[in-house]
């Protein structure tokens, strides 16, 4: 279910508190200043710089050293009504994809979903290539999540309200829909059966992708999808032991369906999701979720084979938070607003976008944090640098000014004085 704070455009920039971890080895902080505008929805890195989407005017911005640079790097016209807009961004090198709902003026009719493709040239986004038209014929369950490994870049669809062979009706209805698309290089689907997600990431160590699924009244989902993946919508969602009901979703080429990893009962909206890969945040058998509803992060931590979750909780057993049982275990952080976004960042740590606090968040391990306390200072505006370094060069400017106007007046003086 997807609560209004991502249907409409709720800004809470202005809250001053930061979000709390939990893990009192680690400490979060407000990456970036001046905040992101008109609701960041999802970030890529691109080295050090980070691209974020700004959802309702069609802008992509630049953050260079902790700083929000005053230029766009791209700006196309986008719909912004229901879950539309600006939806998704990710990079392999230089090439950049961006999914977003075109219109043709910002907050105009919806025209379609576009994924494009684009060089990073270190200051803009350049030759735009069109990869993929999906269809947008409802605001809602329009997908966007996007991300990258091993030269393929996939890309979340959700069921934009068609209910057909993609969604296990026995129907024909539009393609394209419920789906995990390879875009770069094209080919044929990944994965059916999505109702709608928010998040994708694969899995490093292993190359597995795993995804976030939004159910409807209940069942929110993190699923391992494996190639050929059906994921069950509309007939099954969260976990089933009904062999029947399994057997009785109509085929659909080779798509094998298959329960969810985890479960939330009571919707929370999972979003982004990301592994850990750094030793330095010591957290590399574990993957961390973000929610849109309550501002949390999810830990999980993974089985020996990366296939799955263990815990230690009873209430968690059965791989299901049930209403009315406890998520301490796998709650990592609180107070983030609406996450709409979960990435490992190139240094190592974890990078978080709120939607509806306009913020980029990042979280560090305390003791490194302690030991390289140049971390909390480096986001020293660029501007501020140049201001800097102006002033010492006036100053220098000036001292030698005065050197010379004081020689110019002793030279003077002694010419008087030898007359």
């Amino acid at each position: 279910m997807i609560p209004h704070v991502f249907a409409e455009n709720t800004d809470d920039s202005d809250q001053s508190s930061l979000p709390k971890v939990l893990d009192e080895n680690y400490v979060v902080e407000q990456f970036v200043a001046e905040g992101i505008p008109n609701s960041p929805t999802t970030m890529t890195f691109l080295g050090d710089d980070i691209l974020v989407l700004q959802r309702y005017d069609g802008i992509v911005r630049l953050v260079r050293n902790g700083v929000l640079q005053p230029w766009p790097v791209l700006d196309v016209s986008v719909a912004k009504d229901g879950e539309r807009g600006m939806l998704g961004i990710t990079s392999d090198g230089s090439k950049v994809y961006v999914y977003f709902t075109a219109a043709d003026v910002d907050a105009g009719k919806a025209i379609e979903n576009r994924i494009y493709k684009y060089d990073w040239n270190g200051e803009k986004l350049v030759n735009p290539v069109l990869l993929k038209i999906l269809p947008s014929d409802n605001y809602y369950h329009n997908g966007g999540a996007m991300t990258s490994f091993d030269g393929q870049i996939y890309a979340v669809m959700g069921d934009n309200g068609n209910y057909g062979r993609l969604q296990n009706r026995d129907a024909d209805w539009k393609n394209d829909t419920s789906v995990i698309l390879r875009i770069d290089p094209p080919g044929s689907y990944y994965a059916m059966g999505i109702r709608n997600s928010f998040g994708i990431t694969v899995d490093p160590t292993t190359g597995n992708i795993w995804d976030t699924e939004n159910g409807d009244d209940v069942n929110d989902e993190i699923n391992l999808v494996p190639e050929n993946f059906n994921s069950g919508w509309i007939e099954i969602t969260g976990i089933t032991k009904n062999q029947t009901l399994i057997d009785s979703l109509p085929k659909y080429g080779d798509f094998v369906y298959s329960n969810p990893e985890f479960v939330w009962e009571k919707p929370v909206c999972p979003t982004g999701i990301a592994f850990s890969t750094s030793e330095k945040f010591t957290q590399t058998n574990s993957v961390f979720v973000g929610d849109c509803n309550n501002g949390n992060i999810y830990r999980f931590n993974l089985n020996e084979d990366r296939t799955g979750f263990v815990f230690n909780s009873s209430d968690l057993q059965d791989n299901i938070l049930n209403i009315g049982e406890s998520n301490e275990e796998i709650l990592f952080g609180t107070g983030f607003g609406a996450i709409t976004d979960v990435e490992e960042g190139p240094d190592g740590f974890l990078y978080i976008v709120s939607l509806s606090n306009g913020k980029i968040y990042r979280i560090i391990p305390k003791d490194i944090v302690q030991s390289l306390p140049e971390l909390k200072g480096n986001y020293l505006s660029e501007f501020s640098e140049i201001i800097v370094y102006l002033g010492i060069i006036l100053v220098i400017f000036a001292v030698v000014i005065y050197l010379i106007i004081r020689k110019i007046i002793a030279n003077r003086r002694f010419s008087l004085e030898n007359e």
